[in-house]
């Protein structure tokens, strides 16, 4: 490693920008960096050639044996040894791995969206947006749309539910979904409670932009109106809905099932 640096006070200011680029959600994208918490993810960091800025160790993390090949591999980073109490807290979880990464957000995509696609209309949980990330990786979709309203996607909740898809997916953030809807080649399919089609009449082979709303609300009516299609999944009489993650599992990988 370049530098390593012991940090043991709240007060150190290394440990304060830390900490709010944990606990702020608008800091990542307000400074182009975010902090991927726990082996797999620095390890996928790595593999994915993203650009790491620090590493983050705490006291016991040292003893780990996975976590020791990863920093004997790391390269050239400021290496930044944190008591296990401090590291907790820039965790954030209780019972943390010991290793974390600071590192540049890739930048946005560019282009026309020919492919699948996925839209998301003010999804605001965070582990939601990083299982949906997850799910769209798993299912071979490559864009992934954020629109205001929904978590920052390079949060460290939403990184940690996404689990290192992040690294195989195109994400655009903040970005108007009508005009971004508008713009996309594959057929508009708008995720709706009731009313729709179902979704296992519907022939999916062709590329596909997945609409799913907010937790609450769904999607806007306007997204409704401009899709080319509404489709609802099939559910028993005594249910009202499901989980917008789950939801998206389901389209995501019908769409697998029938391609196959």
């Amino acid at each position: 490693m370049n530098t390593l640096r012991r940090i043991t006070s709240r007060a150190n200011p290394v440990f304060k920008a830390l900490s709010a680029l944990a606990s702020d959600p608008r800091a990542p994208r307000r400074e182009g960096r975010a902090l991927a918490d726990g082996i797999h993810l620095v390890a996928d960091c790595f593999a994915h050639g993203i650009t790491v800025q620090q590493v983050l160790v705490s006291e016991s993390g040292q003893q780990n044996p996975q976590i020791a090949a990863l920093l004997a591999n790391a390269g050239e980073i400021e290496y930044l040894l944190l008591s296990d109490t401090l590291f907790r807290e820039i965790s954030g979880v209780a019972t943390p791995t010991g290793i974390a990464a600071v590192i540049d957000i890739p930048p946005a995509p560019q282009g026309t969206i020919a492919g699948d696609a996925v839209l998301l209309d003010a999804v605001q949980d965070a582990g939601n947006v990083g299982t949906i990330l997850r799910t769209a990786a798993a299912a071979g979709v490559r864009d992934v749309v954020l629109g205001p309203g929904c978590a920052g996607a390079w949060t460290p909740r939403v990184l940690r539910a996404g689990q290192g898809a992040h690294f195989n997916l195109r994400i655009r953030e903040q970005t108007d979904l009508l005009t971004a809807q508008n713009a996309c080649r594959g057929m508009s399919i708008a995720t709706v409670a009731c009313e729709g089609v179902s979704l296992y009449t519907l022939d999916l082979g062709q590329p596909i932009v997945w609409l799913f709303g907010n937790e609450g609300a769904g999607l806007s009516a306007e997204l409704i109106a401009a899709a080319q299609q509404r489709v609802t999944i099939p559910l028993a009489a005594s249910t009202e809905s499901l989980n917008v993650a789950a939801a998206a599992a389901v389209c995501l990988f019908e769409a697998v099932r029938q391609r196959q």
